[in-house]
């Protein structure tokens, strides 16, 4: 197969990233090499998200220019959908609706298009049924040995990767499609995962982050299971490894003991991933998120508390069917009370098959706009307000890639990071001192390099650039 290409386009959160990756990986294993032409590729996949409207859209549209590959005189290449559209359902709508597509892959699964290039059937039946019978945690799938193959492009130059721990959700929140598209809850063996992180690490890889829907939940579907604690307490002592984050957290899974182990853990860093999504409790009730306002602000006062100076990260839906002014007011309120660092906001889209597709969508698309766009500005100034308190401190800062001219990486609590420096950094840790801050970057000098002199006049480059936030 040598000379053999594969393009992989993908869309929608980390969880698909990490996907895309382990289908690379096992690509590359067969002797095929990544193209970012699509045009060039033997293989295309699509991976897809239908967790907004818009999304699916875009991935319609991407399928539906594929088309002509099909019908073009010489090579045709093969094409695959993986991911949420696809789902843990029998494909055979989506083959009639697209019937130049030659295979679907369900979310994290790579069996049909490897089955498909060794000319035999994939065996969903099978799958279908270990995924609704069963953990990944049970021994019979416990691959220590697992191994991911980066890309010739991104071997020795990746930093950061994802890693998925537990898969599929049992929440079942009412705006949520994921359950029905992704399953229900699997975790993987620590073994694999541990095995995982270290193949990726072995390629250069420094930072890992630990992937789930509801990532506290890993090891609850099997009894006497290990816990999210144990696992990065194992992570910890690997060898070459650096820094370890884990998203996404629910409330009610965020334990002590999971708090004591960030505190506690070097390679853990200090931010932390845990969603909201309404500051009214009769909209988190119609949600199903099985928490309330005030316990969500007792939980982060509890995480100040064990670990200082952490940044905490939230998730917003605006226009969910029937909030009110009032109620809305009452998210409002919470994030200019609890000052967080980032909040991920979106509009509600219905999703079908959801409790909530089922109600009246009853803001209109003007009013969830306004409040989205009052929220925004209210992130504006709560994250300027944050991020200067960086200005003239020492931050760590993983450098994750050129950009631009600077170079690019993170702080310890994920804060956005450039500098100059004619040295090759990637992949460095770096002692940087803050010299402008911004609402979504800082700015800084290495501290074995002279501080430049400082001038009004210069645009803040970090926040000419809006930053992407996949979720």
């Amino acid at each position: 197969m040598a000379g053999k290409t594969y393009h992989i386009w993908t869309i929608g959160c980390q969880m698909n990233m990490a996907d895309s990756q382990r289908l690379g990986s096992e690509l590359e294993k067969r002797g095929y090499h990544f193209t970012p032409e699509a045009d060039a590729a033997d293989i295309i996949v699509l991976n897809s998200c239908v967790v907004r409207q818009q999304a699916e859209d875009r991935v319609s549209g991407r399928l539906s220019s594929l088309k002509p590959l099909k019908h073009r005189e010489g090579k045709q290449p093969i094409i695959g959908l993986m991911g949420c559209m696809v789902g843990v359902r029998n494909p055979a709508p989506l083959r009639k609706q697209w019937p130049w597509v030659d295979v679907f892959l369900p979310p994290s699964e790579p069996g049909p298009l490897l089955a498909y290039l060794d000319g035999h059937d994939w065996d969903a039946d099978a799958y279908f049924h270990e995924i609704r019978s069963r953990s990944a945690l049970d021994e019979a799938q416990d691959h220590a040995t697992t191994q991911v193959i980066l890309p010739t492009h991104e071997r020795g130059s990746l930093v950061a990767a994802h890693v998925p721990i537990i898969y599929g959700c049992n929440h079942m929140c009412t705006f949520c499609v994921i359950p029905y598209r992704r399953g229900i809850e699997r975790s993987r063996s620590i073994g694999e995962i541990v095995s995982e992180v270290r193949s990726l690490v072995h390629q250069g890889v420094r930072e890992v982050t630990l992937l789930g829907q509801i990532v506290d939940r890993y090891g609850h579907d099997v009894p006497d299971g290990p816990r999210l604690e144990n696992l990065m307490r194992l992570l910890n002592d690997v060898e070459g490894l650096e820094r370890i984050r884990f998203l996404t957290s629910h409330p009610n899974y965020m334990t002590p003991q999971i708090l004591e182990t960030v505190a506690s853990l070097p390679k853990v860093m200090e931010h932390i991933e845990v969603p909201v999504q309404a500051g009214d409790n009769e909209v988190l009730q119609r949600m199903r998120r099985g928490y309330t306002v005030e316990r969500y602000r007792e939980l982060v006062h509890e995480i100040r508390e064990k670990i200082p100076g952490t940044a905490i990260h939230t998730d917003i839906i605006v226009g969910f069917p029937g909030e009110t002014e009032a109620q809305f007011m009452g998210t409002y309120d919470l994030l200019a009370e609890l000052k967080l660092d980032k909040a991920h906001l979106a509009k509600f889209s219905p999703r079908p098959n959801t409790p909530a597709a089922r109600w009246e969508d009853d803001v209109p698309p003007e009013e969830k706009d306004r409040r989205l766009k009052a929220l925004d500005e209210l992130m504006f100034e709560v994250s300027s307000g944050i991020n200067t308190t960086y200005l003239d401190t020492t931050q760590q800062v993983l450098v994750e890639e050129a950009h631009k001219g600077k170079w690019r990486g993170r702080t310890r609590t994920n804060k956005l990071v450039f500098f100059e420096d004619a040295r090759d950094r990637r992949g460095d840790l770096v002692d940087v001192q803050i010299t402008y801050t911004g609402p979504w970057s800082l700015q800084g000098v290495p501290t074995d390099l002279p501080l430049p002199e400082r001038s009004d006049d210069l645009a803040p480059f970090g926040d000419l650039i809006p930053l992407p936030v996949i979720s």
